[in-house]
């Protein structure tokens, strides 16, 4: 078994070993993550924050030994990097940008140095709301887990990761963890809503807000109404996900 990390600022995780194939998630500067197959050109990895399988290039990729993943997969507290953008130096001086929500605490094993803010540890639930409004008006963009590009769960995600919670990556995993709630009005902020499809697929997460309102990533990371038939866009005057169920995460 090799081993590795993410030494760039992001890097796409793909479904097949083709530049052409579908991104699923990416890996963000410092992520680091299990080798389970390589090729000439391509590598299939296992992330170990979520445990996401997917193919990375081999030319975006440090190998590290297995004593320095058990350090990297144990090292604490964990600290996330809380500026939308900021940067890492090399030992020859480059400067490489990185973006919010990148882990630095293993920042050792690729040999770089980082001077700027950072979250260490838990935050209070309180502040899930301030990480989520930094994200606000992102574009969408399906596997995007950054402020250049993000989908639905890769929001609740990187909020909750930032402020050092984890969640899994796609919304219906997402819907696994956590406590049932019967109604809205048994929510707080912070909280995640779910949605499903016409076949009942989960598809789709937002984080619940004060006064039934809830900030989700549908075209762009927007703010919207929810009730208890789902999210209603005041823009087209029509409800656009259908709720399926509240979860208490923390």
């Amino acid at each position: 078994m090799q081993y590795g990390i993410c030494h760039l600022s992001i890097v796409p995780v793909r479904a097949i070993a083709d530049d052409v194939s579908e991104m699923v998630t990416q890996l963000l500067y410092g992520d680091h993550f299990k080798v389970l197959e390589q090729r000439k050109y391509w590598s299939k990895i296992r992330i170990a924050f979520d445990a996401t399988e997917g193919w990375i290039s081999n030319n975006q990729m440090v190998l590290i030994s297995e004593e320095d993943y058990q350090t990297a997969h144990t090292n604490s507290p964990i600290k996330n990097t809380s500026d939308l953008v900021s940067f890492v130096s090399t030992e020859s001086d480059m400067l490489i940008p990185i973006v919010i929500g990148s882990t630095i605490q293993n920042i050792d094993l690729v040999a770089h140095q980082f001077d700027g803010n950072y979250i260490e540890g838990v935050n209070d639930k309180s502040t899930l709301l301030d990480t989520a409004l930094l994200y606000l008006n992102t574009p969408y963009l399906w596997g995007g887990k950054t402020p250049f590009g993000i989908d639905a769960s890769g929001l609740t995600q990187m909020v909750y990761k930032i402020n050092g919670y984890q969640l899994l990556r796609t919304a219906s995993q997402q819907a696994s963890q956590g406590e049932p709630l019967s109604f809205i009005e048994e929510s707080e902020a912070g909280d995640l809503a779910f949605f499903d499809n016409n076949e009942g697929v989960i598809d789709h997460v937002g984080i619940i807000m004060p006064n039934n309102y809830v900030i989700h990533a549908q075209g762009k990371v927007r703010i919207d109404r929810i009730d208890h038939t789902g999210i209603f866009n005041a823009e087209t005057r029509s409800y656009t996900h259908q709720l399926r169920v509240i979860k208490k995460i923390i």
